[in-house]
Formats: structure tokens, C-alpha cells, sequence
């Protein structure tokens, strides 16, 4: 592994979404409160969840989880590049570039992974509810999670060793807001395949497969609710999953057009642009959608700022 072109590295530069200097405080302003409102949130529906006993439930302990990725996630991207505004610095150092792909991969990942085991939850809750409190009983929750820890983290340590061993030469410009993995595979001056079969192999295997179980635990959901005679248990049980079925959308709705646009399109400012709704949009809203539409949410919302 050839690395003498890498000891030469110092920065590489995030040229985020614009450079007309009258457009970054505009850019600040506008990300810092993307950032503060998913933060906040998130912490207010994680708060809420454990200080009431309630909603000591698998369906919540999930919710949890996700609120918690969701702080990170945005927390990997959205705070160098404000400082890096702040400084009117475009830098990042490579060892500061590798880490903050590792942890976007990770977070990203591990988004994923909850999402469908949350549609999991929701499927044994509807199309099994007899035995819901026995098939997810906090034993198997628990292991899920760390499942989906383990994915996450062995996924990112893998692509980024694979990053480790690519040498780069002078094209140290990455035309995004942060390192995103396939930019930084297409800066280097070593040969690329093998971290592309592999980028390609997990976006398929670990990206399609949670999709796919995603799709399959809706499909028979649907169909159950469709089995029942009631109008008003009709509303009952899709009021209990329609929240996450919006996340879903949001989340694999923008990812999947972001790369989609971004083969169509070669426009690395617009790709960057679209990523924010991945990336930011989507975590900031997650805790008005579980929460506006959530009765129980609501009350336990209430009950944590009475006893502030």
C-alpha cells in the first residue's frame, strides 16, 4: 500500500454551497437554526419518553434510539461546517475528513437499520397484537438495537479503512458541506475499484435490505388494516404507524433522490443542496411528526414541562 502521497496531505476543503461572501450569514443563520431546532427537539422527545413510565414501551424505546441518531447525525455534518463559516475557513484536516465520513456513515446507517426495525415493531403490533408483548419483549428490543449498532459500525469502519488506502494527490476540493464517502473516493489518484464495488455492494445490501423488510412489514399491515370492519379501527391502527410511514417517506424519498439526481445531474452544488433534506430536514422534523400526531406524545410533553 503505497502511502507517500498521502504524508503530504495537510487540508482538504469543503466548498459547501456557495462562495459569494454577502450569502454566508444568510447560510449561518439559516443552518444554526436547522441545527438548534433538531437538537432541542430530539432531546425534548428522548426526555419526555424516559421521565414517563407510560411510555416505557418498545415502540418509544425505538423512538429513543432514533431521536438519539438523529442528534448525532446532524451533530457529524452541520457544526464544523458553521464554524468553518464562522472562520471563513473552508478547511478540514484528513484525519478530521476520515472521521467525520466514519461517523456519517455510522449514524446514517444506524438511522436505517431503526427504521425498519421500527417497522417491525409496528407489524407484530398490528398484524400480531395478541402476541406483541411476547414476540417483543425487552430481551429481543435490546438485541436489535445493538444489531443495528454493530451494522452500522462495522459498515463505516470498513469503508473508511478502504478510504485510508487511497492515496491523494492535488484535487483536495470536495464539492459538498461535508466528506461524504463518494466524493472522497472520486478525489483520489489511486485506482478506485475495489472501494467502488464495495461503496455499490453496501448501498445495495445494507440500503435495499432494510427497504425491502421495510416494504414487506407495511404491505401486510395494510392488508390487515384492510381486513377490518370499522371505520373508526381502521383510523385506530393506521393512527398508530402513520407518523413513522412519514418519516420513511421523507428520509428514503430525498436520500434515494439525491443520488438518483445526482447520476442524472452533474451539479455537485445541487446534490449538496439536496442532501440537506436528508441530512437535516428530516431529523428536524422527525420530532414534530411523532409528536403532533401522537396523543400520547403530547401528554408526556405536557406533563415534562409542568414539572419544569
Amino acid at each position: 500500500m503505497k502511502l507517500n502521497n498521502q504524508t503530504q496531505l495537510s487540508d482538504f476543503l469543503l466548498l459547501g454551497f456557495s462562495e459569494d461572501p454577502a450569502l454566508q450569514p444568510i447560510i449561518f443563520v439559516l443552518f444554526l437554526s436547522m441545527y438548534m431546532i433538531c437538537v432541542i427537539g430530539n432531546l425534548l422527545i428522548g426526555l419526555a419518553i424516559f421521565s414517563d413510565t407510560q411510555l416505557h414501551t418498545p415502540m418509544y424505546f425505538f423512538l429513543t434510539n432514533l431521536s438519539f441518531s438523529d442528534i448525532c447525525f446532524t451533530s457529524t455534518t452541520i457544526p464544523k461546517m458553521l464554524v468553518n463559516i464562522h472562520t471563513q475557513s473552508r478547511a478540514i484536516s484528513y484525519a478530521g475528513c476520515i472521521t467525520q465520513m466514519f461517523c456519517f456513515i455510522l449514524f446514517a446507517g444506524l438511522y436505517d437499520f431503526l427504521l425498519a426495525v421500527m417497522a417491525y415493531d409496528r407489524f407484530v403490533a398490528i398484524c400480531h397484537p395478541l402476541h406483541y408483548t411476547v414476540i417483543m419483549n425487552s430481551r429481543l428490543c435490546v438485541q436489535l438495537v445493538l444489531l443495528c449498532w454493530v451494522i452500522g459500525v462495522l459498515n463505516a469502519l470498513m469503508q473508511s479503512l478502504l478510504v485510508l488506502r487511497l492515496s491523494f494527490c492535488t484535487h483536495l476540493e470536495i464539492p459538498h458541506f461535508f466528506c461524504e464517502l463518494n466524493q472522497m473516493v472520486h478525489r483520489a489518484c489511486s485506482d478506485t475499484f475495489l472501494n467502488d464495488l464495495i461503496m455499490y455492494f453496501a448501498a445495495a445490501f445494507l440500503g435495499g435490505g432494510p427497504l425491502s423488510g421495510i416494504l414487506y412489514s407495511y404491505s401486510k399491515i395494510t392488508s390487515s388494516i384492510r381486513a377490518i370492519s370499522s371505520k373508526r379501527g381502521k383510523y385506530k391502527a393506521f393512527s398508530t404507524y402513520a407518523s413513522h410511514l412519514l418519516t420513511l417517506s421523507l428520509f428514503y424519498g430525498t436520500s434515494i433522490g439525491v443520488y438518483l439526481s445526482a447520476n442524472a445531474v452533474q451539479s455537485s452544488a445541487s446534490t449538496a443542496a439536496a442532501s440537506v433534506m436528508y441530512t437535516v430536514v428530516t431529523p428536524m422534523l422527525n420530532p414534530f411528526i411523532y409528536s403532533l400526531r401522537n396523543t400520547d406524545m403530547k401528554k408526556a410533553l405536557k406533563r415534562l414541562q409542568f414539572h419544569k
